[in-house]
């Protein structure tokens, strides 16, 4: 039986790059067709209002990444906030990329913000924190493609840390076996990263620009989060499952 995803997306691509990206929906939906356990999605773009029916049921949701402030007032952003915090009430799992990652930690608790360490653009590399079944395959360390100016800087209660930087040391989290986040994006590739580079490079200064282009000769490691995203919703619920 395929897993059956619901892909909240909460962005729409920049006009230049609809042709070739289409949106962050269509870009998991490629991350995860590449994985051995078989999906299928819906997606449903919640910045235009756009939900489940009340009686659609998914494994999971996703929240996707966003230009977006997750600690915004826009009404969209507080309507999905209410949501998801019914559905984690409703023990429904959750997992979250970027602006999904801060908008779970906010609503559950935590606290997000804009950084004091300037924009994590390009590939950036993580130490692992911590280990559970559903990340195999196992790795020391971890790469991935990163996009923000905003960091998750205090976690909700009963969050573990998966993997942490320097620059971002809350960079992936879990709590239990019902939510999985993670600041980077497993779903970029590394055109699209550089398309978005360039498009903001007057905003990210040149050196901060040069590095980042540099770092792009580097690969990451979206595929792999993107099988550990799906053991994560495969596994069966256990209360009290952590990483150890």
């Amino acid at each position: 039986m395929s897993l059956r995803i619901c892909i909240l997306e909460t962005d729409v691509l920049r006009p230049e790059l609809i042709a070739q990206y289409q949106g962050y929906g269509r870009m998991f939906e490629q991350l995860f067709s590449r994985q051995p356990i078989a999906a299928e999605f819906d997606v449903y773009n919640v910045m235009n209002g756009d939900y489940p029916a009340e009686d659609e049921r998914f494994d999971a949701y996703l929240v996707t990444g966003s230009k977006a402030d997750s600690f915004g007032d826009d009404p969209w952003i507080q309507t999905l906030k209410a949501y998801l915090l019914k559905l984690y009430e409703r023990g429904e799992k959750l997992l979250g990329v970027c602006f999904g990652h801060q908008l779970l930690a906010l609503t559950l608790g935590g606290k997000a913000e804009r950084a004091d360490k300037g924009w994590g653009v390009g590939i950036h590399r993580y130490s692992l924190a911590a280990h559970a079944p559903w990340m195999d395959p196992q790795v020391s360390e971890l790469t991935l493609l990163i996009s923000h100016q905003d960091q998750v800087t205090e976690l909700p209660e009963g969050a573990t840390v998966i993997a942490s930087s320097d620059f971002c040391p809350n960079a992936a989290y879990h709590i239990g076996d019902q939510v999985l986040c993670f600041q980077g994006h497993p779903e970029f590739v590394h055109d699209y990263s550089r398309a978005l580079l360039d498009a903001r490079q007057t905003a990210l200064g040149d050196e901060v620009y040069a590095k980042a282009v540099a770092s792009l000769a580097t690969e990451h490691q979206g595929d792999l989060v993107g099988e550990w995203m799906l053991r994560f919703i495969q596994q069966p619920a256990k209360a009290g499952d952590s990483a150890v």
